[in-house]
Order: C-alpha cells, then structure tokens, then sequence
C-alpha cells in the first residue's frame, strides 16, 4: 500500500514522503496513529500544493536574506561604552548590545544568537561583526564602539 507520511517515521522516511508498505502496518500502525495518510489522488494533489508553497516560501526566505545582507553592508552600527584606564573598556560588547543598537539606530532586528564574534569587542575603534542570514548566507556589520 502506498501512503503519504505527514510525519517522520522511523525506519520509513520524513514527513511528506511518499512511500510503499505493507497493507497490515498502514491499516494498524500508521493510519490509527495518524502518522500516514493514504496515497489517493486527493492527497496527493494537496502533497504537491503543499510543495510548491514550501518552494515559494523558501524562495521568499532566500530573497530577503540577500536582501538584509546587501543593506548591512551600508550600515555604521555605533556603540557607546564606557572605559577604565588604557582606553579598556568595562566589561565588553556583546551580541545583544550589537542587536539592541542595530533595532535603535537602523530599525532591523535580528536574533542576538545570529551574530558571530570570533572574540569579544574589548576597545575602542571600528570592527566588523560577522551575522549569520540563513540559507547558508551572511554578511557583515560595521561597529564601531564610541566612548560614552
């Protein structure tokens, strides 16, 4: 028999997959548990259209990441801290600080789990923070860290 997994099942593939089975384990496992639903021309056709909408979202996704990607570029994200002696600063600049000014000064918001710091900001100047866009994109913010 063959069914359309609306979940993903072990041993038998993920969540729209269109796979052959038994008749015995459709009828008493899948079917009763609402893990697979028979493979008849109606659901089928709704597989399809539930595709192409999975496609067309994915699509948009990618889309706007280039997009925010592109405008980050632009951007001068700045950051006032305060200092000790040397020019150090107390404490450092964290992610969430990065995010909190890009949302202040520039209206986007992006999750502070996104940012990528290879080491945290302890001083003064101009450095580039690397933001992950998904869909295997990124791109780049330019902080530059004034003092208050």
């Amino acid at each position: 028999m063959k069914v359309i997994l609306l979940q993903d099942v072990k041993g038998q593939g993920k969540q729209g997959d269109l796979v052959s089975v038994s008749d015995g384990y459709a009828r008493n496992f899948l079917l009763p548990r609402k893990l697979a639903t028979e493979a008849n021309t109606a659901n089928m056709k709704t597989l399809k259209q539930q595709e192409q909408t999975k496609a067309k979202q994915l699509e948009k996704e990618i889309a706007q990441a280039k997009a925010l990607e592109e405008k980050l570029q632009s951007l001068i994200v700045k950051i006032p801290a305060k200092a000790g002696t040397g020019g150090r600063l107390f404490g450092a600049v964290t992610g969430k600080e990065i995010v909190d000014a890009l949302k202040a000064q520039h209206g986007i918001a992006i999750e502070k789990n996104k940012i990528v710091q290879s080491e945290p900001i302890k001083a003064f100047g101009a450095f580039e923070v690397k933001v992950k866009l998904g869909h295997e994109r990124s791109g780049m913010i330019h902080v530059v860290v004034v003092e208050a």
